[in-house]
């Protein structure tokens, strides 16, 4: 991803008005006898966006129309914030240390990798997270919050590694707290804008599409 890939982030005011979320593909067969089988095509959801809806000012015009320049279309990846989806926990609440586990210590592993889990009574599915927000990642090892010189973040991949000294011992579950953005691209080389009014206007369509790794 990283030669495809811009690490800058879609203009955050732009993105509160954008719709959109996960998507996943499920094969149906009907049978004969009346019931169905049901087939995962994909292992996990790949997330889709409309930033359009949003945009209303000449200036947000421009700066949509900017930044699709600068990605050169659909050639370069971005960083996207999910409304809804963009930290360790709910929306409403804050951020903590022990949010979310991100592995198990076996005394050697040094790097774990971000991830968030939804889940219920009923299941579980598991995301990588790999576009954190470096400053905002905390880390727990066993329910004690470790120091930010303990370890360190890769904002481009994810990865939690701990520095020596602070290698989590055999059993010890780690666990995260961050706020993340998605891997996304343009789905569309061509964007229309519609000068409706004066020093106003809209952008139908903007739309995105998640990069999986």
């Amino acid at each position: 991803m990283a030669d495809g890939f811009h690490e800058v982030r879609f203009p955050l005011r732009l993105a509160l008005g954008a719709s959109g979320g996960p998507v996943r593909r499920t094969d149906i067969v009907d049978l004969s006898n009346g019931r169905e089988t049901r087939n995962r095509r994909w292992q996990d959801a790949r997330r889709r966006y409309d930033a359009g809806s949003g945009l209303r000012s000449i200036d947000d015009l421009y700066a949509v129309v900017a930044f699709f320049e600068a990605r050169a279309g659909q050639l370069y990846g971005f960083r996207f914030r999910d409304p809804v989806d963009y930290q360790s926990c709910a929306p409403g609440a804050v951020p903590a240390a022990g949010d979310q586990v991100i592995g198990t210590g076996d005394g050697v592993r040094t790097a774990f990798q971000l991830a968030k889990t939804y889940g219920d009574a009923g299941g579980s599915t598991r995301r990588e997270i790999v576009k954190p927000v470096a400053d905002s990642v905390m880390v727990a090892v066993n329910g004690a919050v470790k120091v930010a010189s303990s370890f360190t973040v890769n904002a481009a991949t994810g990865v939690v590694t701990f520095l020596p000294g602070h290698v989590p011992a055999a059993g010890a579950v780690v666990t995260a707290g961050f706020v993340f953005d998605v891997p996304v691209r343009f789905d569309t080389d061509r964007i229309e804008v519609d000068l409706s009014r004066f020093k106003a206007g809209s952008i139908p369509s903007v739309p995105l599409v998640e990069i999986r790794p």
